[in-house]
């Protein structure tokens, strides 16, 4: 069974519209106006292999808070619809991951 989802969400400030595949292979798709949040989507499609499309279309010419919290809130939705029995996915868990000269740590 494919763990696949869409979700639209349209607010005053934002036009969103999301979809993954959480079986995927790290593909994407992914505009939402503001360019790091752009990267930081891309990364995590890449790194945890889940395909990702996405656009948003915001109020960004006030200020980028309602893309970035609405586009979280309609990515949360299309795993959680995804996700279904939560297979293969952990409750607890941490990581440290050295990228570039940095290094993450997560928990």
């Amino acid at each position: 069974m494919a763990r696949k989802a869409k979700v639209s969400r349209k607010t005053k400030e934002t036009n969103i519209s999301a979809e993954v595949n959480i079986d995927g292979k790290g593909k994407y798709k992914i505009d939402t106006g503001i360019g790091f949040l752009n990267h930081m989507l891309e990364q995590l499609s890449r790194h945890s292999s889940i395909d990702i499309n996405l656009k948003a279309k915001g109020d960004t010419h006030i200020d980028l808070h309602h893309t970035t919290e609405d586009t979280g809130i309609a990515i949360g939705e299309c795993l959680k619809k995804a996700s279904k029995k939560f297979i293969g996915i952990k409750r607890y868990a941490h990581a440290l991951i050295p990228m570039d000269e940095t290094l993450t740590r997560v928990a």
